[in-house]
């Protein structure tokens, strides 16, 4: 199912004439080369393939990938743990080090590296939606609310795409670009531009773990603080438009920014080390070595109940287009 949020997000680290980031430096023609896609839009058009690829026979291994089931205890206390929460068969963490580590490995052929970097541009997006690192309820997916009337939906599906639709006001490519241009813009005068260096800060390549556990943690605080800070309950007592729409929006905007920010550094990163490793002969090995180290094995640990059922939804909301 098309989602606005990540063509929002990949907007964000595409659109040209931004000098929060530019056209993502080298990294636009890289990516542009790997994914034979010349449009303005490239990255935006392989924005949910990831979804679509997790559907299919071949891509059903990857379905764990796109969330991190935090066993906290919200609303008192939300943390991600690498250790406790991702399983044998992987997680959103794990496998943005895996395809970091892909991305930038000279030795795979071209198709092999177009694919870990659509993960990537997926993951990335994941990531800073707080029901993707959230073992409660199935991350959501088995909270029924009601939204702007609707009463068929669930809250994992309503931060997906309802929400974001809502504000975007449709969801046309046009629309998402629309506005990843206003987002830009808070980015590079506005409100977000004295935060824009603390939602890359500990952005490194070389510990991949590391860096995507920070914006797990970082997302899944919002699960007590914004999402649920009342509980589950107080969800489900009305209809969630306009009241908490209106308290959510800013931080739904707030988490799509940093995505996009984040994505388009860690292109940068990645393309900046492979071009560093070519140009230093001597050191090659050294560096893929070390992005090797930074990609250990998920933890392994037995599923839990809501991890397996995660795996039967995709990971994702598992709903239809609201009908009227």
């Amino acid at each position: 199912m098309y989602t606005p949020t990540a063509s929002v997000l990949v907007g964000l680290a595409a659109l040209k004439g931004a000098s929060a980031w530019g056209t993502l430096g080298h990294a636009t023609v890289a990516a542009k080369s790997v994914l034979s896609d010349t449009s303005t839009s490239y990255l935006a058009n392989v924005a949910s393939w990831a979804d679509t690829y997790r559907s299919t026979a071949a891509g059903k291994f990857s379905a764990p990938y796109h969330f991190i089931d935090a066993n906290d205890s919200p609303p008192s206390s939300c943390n991600v743990n690498y250790a406790r929460d991702c399983t044998s068969s992987g997680c959103s963490i794990s496998a943005i080090s895996n395809y970091t580590q892909r991305v930038a490995d000279a030795r795979l052929s071209t198709a092999s590296t177009a694919e870990a970097l659509k993960f990537l541009v997926h993951l990335l997006g994941d990531v800073t939606q707080p029901l993707h690192d959230e073992a409660l309820e199935v991350g959501g997916n088995d909270i029924k609310v009601t939204f702007d009337g609707y009463a068929n939906d669930n809250l994992h599906s309503d931060w997906d795409t309802y929400i974001p639709e809502k504000k975007v006001g449709g969801d046309s490519l046009t629309d998402a670009q629309s506005w990843a241009k206003t987002l830009i813009a808070s980015i590079d005068s506005g409100s977000y531009k004295s935060l824009a260096s603390s939602w890359v800060a500990k952005s490194n390549i070389n510990d991949a773990v590391t860096s995507a556990t920070a914006w797990a943690s970082d997302a899944n605080a919002l699960v007590c603080t914004v999402v649920m800070p009342n509980g589950v309950a107080a969800l489900q007592t009305g209809d969630l438009y306009p009241t908490y729409y209106n308290k959510v929006i800013p931080t739904v905007e707030l988490q799509i920014a940093k995505g996009g920010y984040r994505l388009a550094d860690w292109l940068n990163k990645i393309y900046s080390a492979n071009i560093a490793k070519r140009d230093l002969e001597g050191q090659s090995e050294e560096l893929v070595s070390r992005m090797a180290m930074a990609a250990p094995l998920p933890p392994a640990n037995r599923p839990n109940k809501a991890q397996l059922a995660r795996e039967a939804y995709g990971g994702g909301c598992g709903c239809d287009k609201h009908k009227k």
